[in-house]
């Protein structure tokens, strides 16, 4: 049983990582805007976060510092796409290459660098329940912030004006501003916030998941949680919920061998990235359901004269 507490608990620090970057993304889709720059957003925020901790020794000035390295790549990102109108697919690919190769770059003289000891967390009373305390309430702040976040975003989509607004950019950007909304400056600041957010999940996965600056260490993660936000049709609980499914089968190859289980090691590494294949051809076999959930202009540039 305990190993099975363990495998529950590394399953929810694992889906954090792809939950807050995937609701960001999130964001940025329910108003239009399709970036699939989040791999390079992610490897840049990581670097500037481990940076900034090896730095300050604060791990929450790194959040601060990737949350910003992040916004800023998606501002440049927001730029080009909203307000010069260029093909969102092409800019997003073209920011995700640039962040591979800017990190790998600006990390180099972080590579072999340490981290101060990390402070370890375990909410009173609780953390100290058999099983049920390691699994559940002995993790980083993060780990609850992405369930909150998770909440926090279905209230404002569905409960707030400012919601609704964005929502309606991103299924009629023309009605949008016929009613007087400012659609590229809300679709603007939809894209910095979600690029805020994926700039939250690489430094949080470089300061405290991985504790370390390795070349290439997101390994895909912003892809996965760009096929999130589809997997969940475009609703953040079922976002966490997705996220908490794929970390627990990347958590599982380590689980298996642990126990014994003789698998060769490069399938379980690639578990991670077989599952989202698979979940998606099972959802594309409905393609009616996929329409109807998704956001109708996503990908689709805005002209305010037409």
């Amino acid at each position: 049983m305990e190993s099975y507490a363990l495998l529950l608990g590394s399953t929810l620090s694992a889906g954090t990582v792809l939950a807050i970057a995937a609701l960001g993304l999130l964001i940025n889709e329910k108003a239009g805007i399709v970036n699939l720059g989040a791999e390079g957003m992610m490897l840049c925020a990581a670097i500037a976060g481990f940076a900034t901790v090896v730095t300050t020794h604060n791990t929450w000035l790194g959040f601060l510092a990737g949350m910003a390295a992040g916004a800023l790549l998606a501002a440049f990102f927001g730029v080009l796409v909203i307000w010069l109108n260029t093909n969102q697919y092409a800019t997003g690919l073209a920011l995700s290459l640039f962040g591979v190769g800017f990190s790998a770059f600006a990390g180099i003289n972080f590579v072999q660098a340490k981290l101060p000891s990390s402070t370890s967390y375990a909410l009173p009373v609780l953390g100290d329940i058999p099983l049920v305390g390691p699994a559940l309430f002995r993790h980083h702040p993060m780990v609850y912030f992405a369930v909150l976040l998770t909440f926090g975003l279905v209230w404002f989509l569905y409960r707030t004006r400012a919601g609704l607004v964005l929502r309606s950019v991103g299924e009629s950007p023309e009605s949008s501003h016929a009613l007087g909304y400012p659609v590229r400056r809300i679709r603007f600041m939809a894209v910095i916030a979600g690029g805020a957010l994926c700039g939250l999940a690489g430094a949080y996965l470089s300061t405290v998941y991985t504790p370390l600056w390795v070349e290439g260490m997101v390994a895909g993660r912003g892809w996965i949680a760009l096929a999130l936000t589809t997997f969940a049709t475009w609703r953040p609980i079922r976002v966490l919920l997705g996220a908490y499914l794929f970390g627990g089968v990347s958590m599982l190859g380590f689980h298996l061998q642990s126990t014994g289980v003789q698998v060769p090691s490069q399938f379980l590494s690639m578990l991670q990235y077989i599952a989202p294949i698979v979940v998606l051809a099972l959802i594309s076999r409905n393609p009616a359901f996929i329409r109807v959930n998704m956001p109708a202009s996503i990908g689709k540039p805005f002209y305010p004269g037409s």
